[in-house]
């Protein structure tokens, strides 16, 4: 068995295979997904008028996907229509989702559709971002997206952090929001540390007319197609773990009692 060609295929890139069976997300038992209606598994119908309505479904969510089929144990801290903005002013407070006891081993983040195409707020830079002092972030979506994730370290100082940027859109007219968060989140990665940006835009499928065709109800996704995506935030993931062993050698006491070292630094004292 040449262990090396499995783990790390010659050239490999993310998402060049989807995992089967237990993944290297595994080693992450409680995981927090943050997110709007895209992370909540939400439905869309259409009455006989041709008016809306949206319904959350946990269980359909990409999250609980990825969860059942690794074993372990995921929190939806997300709804319908969130925003950066409303999950740090009050949604997250409201909900019991900055609690010590429900602090995780990994969070990953999936804002900014409601934020930056429905409500239009701007983008924002990194000078509106301080890692050490989120209560002087600017109010924009890099700064108040920022603050969420200070709030969490603070919470869980030795946690990872996966920031997943928008899929590939075939739309022009957004192109250019698009790339600005992308560039933002990786600019979010550097800033802080355990942090990995999970690029759909740039190793996922893209969603045009016949992906949507397939995958999708209305404005929403299908149950398969939350499934799809399940697959695809896993398997980036691993490919992440694969690819950055020393990192997470120390996985396991994160969220313990029992104090350990890392780098030269110690953690749980």
């Amino acid at each position: 068995m040449n262990w090396d060609t499995l783990l790390y295929p010659t050239d490999e890139q993310p998402l060049d295979r989807l995992t089967d069976g237990y993944s290297h997300t595994s080693i992450f038992r409680r995981i927090a997904f943050i997110g709007d209606s895209l992370s909540s598994g939400e439905f869309e119908t259409r009455d006989r008028d041709g008016n809306a309505a949206y319904h959350d479904f946990y269980d359909y969510s990409w999250g609980q996907f990825i969860a059942r089929k690794n074993g372990l144990t995921a929190y939806n801290f997300s709804r319908g229509g969130m925003t950066a903005e409303e999950y740090l002013d009050r949604f997250a407070e409201e909900q019991g989702f900055w609690d010590a006891a429900k602090a995780c081993q990994a969070y990953v983040i999936a804002l900014g559709v409601n934020d930056l195409f429905n409500r239009r707020m701007p983008l924002g830079t990194l000078d509106d971002v301080h890692p050490d002092d989120p209560s002087k972030n600017a109010p924009t979506f890099l700064g108040q997206y920022a603050a969420i994730v200070s709030r969490y370290k603070a919470i869980a100082p030795d946690a990872t952090f996966f920031f997943v940027t928008f899929p590939h859109l075939v739309e022009p007219e957004l192109e250019e929001t698009v790339q600005g968060m992308i560039k933002g989140l990786y600019g979010l990665s550097e800033r802080f540390d355990n942090a990995y940006v999970i690029d759909l835009y740039r190793y996922g499928p893209v969603y045009d007319a016949r992906f949507q065709e397939q995958f999708y109800r209305h404005g929403h996704m299908s149950p398969a197609g939350y499934l799809l995506t399940a697959r695809l935030i896993d398997s980036y993931i691993d490919y992440i773990v694969r690819h950055h062993p020393q990192q997470f050698k120390h996985i396991g006491f994160v969220g313990t009692d029992i104090p350990y070292d890392r780098g030269g630094q110690w953690y749980g004292e």
